[in-house]
């Protein structure tokens, strides 16, 4: 099931235009592959604020509490996908 698309519409300096236009084309990529590129470094930019949030929220967090927190989530998570399953 494919994901509904919308349409945006951005502004970007000619130089950037221009650096992306020119690594999608030596790379063989096509105008279309355009919204490929954009939408790859947008998902890759909130992955990296995602995990930087993370960190900054636990920096006070020992190592050991966040340990168990993640074997915690990871058994519920494991718990309910193999019950799931049945």
């Amino acid at each position: 099931m494919a994901e509904e698309a919308v349409r945006w519409t951005i502004k970007v300096p000619k130089s950037t235009d221009i650096a992306v236009r020119s690594l999608l084309a030596q790379k063989g990529l096509k105008k279309g592959d355009l919204s490929k590129f954009v939408d790859e470094a947008a998902r890759r930019s909130v992955y990296q604020q995602t995990v930087l949030d993370a960190r900054a929220r636990n920096a006070k967090v020992s190592t050991a509490k966040l340990e168990k927190l993640i074997e915690e989530a990871l058994a519920e998570v494991r718990a309910e996908r193999f019950d799931t399953r049945r």
